[in-house]
């Protein structure tokens, strides 16, 4: 509609005149949706169809090449098969016979009927995260943890499945990066005087802003599927008493808090409201096991404690130590109960009277009377030691140094041997002397003691100050934490006691019993899968090698063998060609060439006539007057004499074949179909009845050589070996 003429400049036409063609970006999306669709409809029925066919016929055609028996039972395949064997052995059978060793019956030494309790004692796991490597690239972070946490998984699945010990203990330590992913309440920061260290300062941003406190649950879940669960699926199905086993995880490591008067209360609060309570007493086996949070309690004894309030990081250590006692004999009276069949707790009396008149006497008394068991102490950072004191020749790192000729005693000091004492950011090796020898005093009874954090075995008797006490540092659990032979330690308990009193009833006889299991050396199992790679990659070499030479099956497959072709839609039915597309060539050793200017519709039609072909594609004879003889006529006794004994032809003869080329050396090569069950030898080299063959040429066209062939059969063997067994490894590392 034209617009009316207005002198006005500022005339404004009603909304009809100016038709909104504008469309919501939901409609533009749906438009470009529905235009994509049709897009692949079309070329569906144009090409898509035909792709997906060929596809398909050339996958079966290749899968019925390779399901052949003697295909399937080639040396690559055999070698596939060996592979097989060796990661199974690498990545399940060596846990299995590795702590298979390790069982019970092999070291126990109770008397015969005994039925002692046994535990196995787990010290730092120390889940990889990014704070143990921050510098790792992916996908080599991922990597890492991934074949950490299998070596974990797979260890303590076979310690649980074999060894199935009553009772499991955590030393600390559960994760690495614990004690840096942000809380979600409660304050964060770190402290003036434990700021962190250089390297680790330009990660802090970003492990602030990403790891929080869902990235720590997620750790959470992670260590629960790696140790809980199946603790809980071994439990499944037993009996009533076995249901009392007990695996407690909450012992806290420097790692899961920090140590000392570095530690954030935020983070403490956190680890003890998913893993429990870090100082605790539980009764197993006739034993009284004593956890106490060591990282928590040095605080009272750094040099910061006298400047800056540090009670609520040690309060509570301090508040469980003096109530200890109490506690100790509360859990053997509970123990005791359970063990008569009595009630577990004491009842109060059911009345009703008033406030005013209740009595706090009134109210159940345990465990005033209970008797003392032996005391076993647990804690993540060992006890104090002289420097220098030797642990043993159970130590990985160095063995105990070999004392002077005419000594039989350790050497003293031995530093190589020995756990340094020495301490840096957010760890102490060692306790102070006066925390050590303070602890002993306030546990009370205690026959033997158990730590962690060194990750490294370390036994060591202590001096009369600390009660004379035995101490054992259990290995690190994990393949990442310094040693290259991990383990854990079994100990097992047979203290029998009488349920009425709590006495012993073999009094001044040992209750406890330990024995370290070594796990597999990771490290040595992939130099094991290294030297077995190269032996595989000189077997193939080998083999190719002399594929071209002795005539052995090829185990690449022929380029030219291809699967039939999908019908054409551009005609209305699948119309095939009548003539073969590829022919053998052959060359014949007829050393008289034919004159120059002869041809073959010279030889096919005799003098005088020449070749016509008709509208279905084959030869007929014409003849002088042009019209078309029978097919093949006239042309017989060439052909006859095509295959029989050479004849001898005078100087200018047109040859046997009558081809041209006269005064040549040599004739080119001619075209030859080769006869019904007539076979090529590979690469085309052969010689049958008499017959040269010509050389086999490739995709290219190009002629096959030796080293060719070679190559070919090198690469494919090597090719199809490393991706089946990268295949299957990455298949067990899928599993766990």
């Amino acid at each position: 509609m034209a617009r009316p003429h207005s002198s006005r400049s500022d005339f404004n036409y009603p909304p009809r005149y100016y038709p909104d063609n504008s469309t919501s970006l939901f409609d533009d999306l749906r438009a470009l949706l529905a235009q994509a669709i049709r897009a692949l409809v079309r070329f569906w029925r144009d090409r898509g169809r035909r792709m997906a066919l060929a596809a398909m016929l050339s996958l079966a055609h290749r899968l019925r090449q390779n399901l052949t028996y003697n295909r399937l039972l080639s040396f690559p395949h055999l070698l596939v098969a060996a592979w097989v064997v060796v990661l199974l052995w690498g990545e399940r059978w060596t846990f299995h016979s590795k702590v298979e060793s390790c069982h019970w019956s092999n070291w126990e030494k109770w008397r015969a009927g005994a039925e002692p309790h046994r535990v196995a004692l787990v010290a730092d796991p120390q889940l990889i995260d990014p704070h143990s490597y921050p510098g790792r690239p992916w996908p080599l972070s991922s990597l890492t943890m991934l074949v950490t946490d299998n070596y974990l998984r797979r260890s303590y699945n076979q310690l649980q499945w074999q060894l199935d010990p009553d009772s499991i203990f955590f030393l600390g330590d559960l994760f690495d990066g614990g004690r840096e992913w942000k809380t979600a309440h409660g304050k964060f920061e770190d402290p003036e005087w434990g700021p962190h260290p250089k390297h680790e300062q330009k990660y802090l941003k970003k492990w602030h802003k990403t790891y929080g406190e869902f990235y720590w649950l997620q750790e959470y879940a992670r260590f629960g599927n790696i140790f809980l669960n199946p603790w809980v699926r071994a439990g499944a199905g037993r009996d009533v008493e076995r249901n009392r086993r007990k695996l407690v995880a909450s012992l806290p490591g420097n790692h899961d808090l920090g140590f000392g008067d570095q530690i954030k209360v935020s983070v403490r609060d956190r680890f003890e409201t998913y893993f429990g309570e870090g100082n605790r007493v539980d009764v197993v086996g006739n034993h009284t096991f004593v956890s106490v949070d060591t990282v928590s309690m040095s605080a009272a004894s750094s040099a910061q404690a006298g400047r800056h309030d540090l009670r609520p990081i040690y309060e509570p250590v301090h508040r469980f130590l003096n109530g200890l006692n109490g506690t100790k004999q509360k859990a053997i009276d509970r123990e005791l109960r359970y063990l008569r069949g009595e009630t577990q707790e004491g009842q109060l009396v059911h009345k009703i009277q008033d406030a005013e008149m209740a009595k706090s006497e009134d109210k159940p008394h345990g465990g005033s009377n209970a008797p003392e068991l032996p005391t076993i102490l647990l804690t993540h950072v060992p006890l104090y030691r002289p420097p220098g004191t030797p642990c043993g020749p159970l130590r990985e790192r160095w063995p105990p140094t070999k004392p002077p000729k005419g000594r039989t005693e350790p050497v003293f000091p031995d530093d190589r041997n020995a756990i340094s004492v020495s301490r840096g950011y957010q760890y102490q090796n060692v306790l102070s002397e006066k925390d050590s020898e303070e602890l002993i005093k306030k546990v009370g009874n205690v026959v033997h003691a158990f730590s962690g954090d060194d990750h490294d075995y370390c036994a060591v008797v202590h001096s009369p100050a600390q009660g004379n006490v035995p101490e054992i540092t259990v290995k690190s659990i994990s393949m990442a934490m310094g040693v290259s032979k991990p383990g854990f330690l079994l100990v097992s308990l047979y203290n029998p006691i009488d349920p009425a009193t709590g006495q012993p009833l073999s009094p001044g006889q040992p209750t406890l019993q330990t024995h370290l299991c070594l796990l597999p050396n990771q490290l040595s199992t992939y130099l094991h899968y290294v030297s077995f790679a190269l032996l595989s990659i000189v077997l193939l070499t080998i083999r190719a090698l002399l594929v071209p030479f002795l005539g052995l099956t090829p185990f690449a497959l022929d380029p030219l063998d291809t699967p039939p072709r999908p019908p054409s839609s551009s005609s209305g039915h699948g119309r095939r060609s009548i003539l073969p597309v590829f022919k053998a060539k052959a060359e014949d050793y007829d050393e008289h060439a034919l004159p120059r200017g002869f041809s073959a519709s010279h030889f096919l039609n005799g003098p005088g006539g020449s070749a016509t072909r008709d509208r279905s594609g084959s030869l007929g004879k014409s003849s002088p007057n042009g019209q078309a003889g029978p097919r093949g006529a006239g042309n017989s006794g060439a052909h006859r004499s095509g295959h029989g004994r050479r004849k001898s032809y005078g100087k200018g003869s047109g040859g046997k074949w009558g081809w041209a080329g006269a005064g040549r050396p040599r004739a080119a090569p001619r075209i030859e179909i080769p006869s019904e069950g007539e076979e090529e030898d590979y690469g085309g080299y052969g010689n049958k009845a008499g017959k040269w063959k010509a050389r086999a040429r490739g995709a290219g066209g190009r002629p096959v050589s030796a080293f060719g062939v070679v190559i070919t059969e090198l690469w494919t063997s090597v090719w199809r070996v490393a991706w089946m067994v990268v295949g299957f490894f990455g298949w067990l590392a899928w599993k766990g």
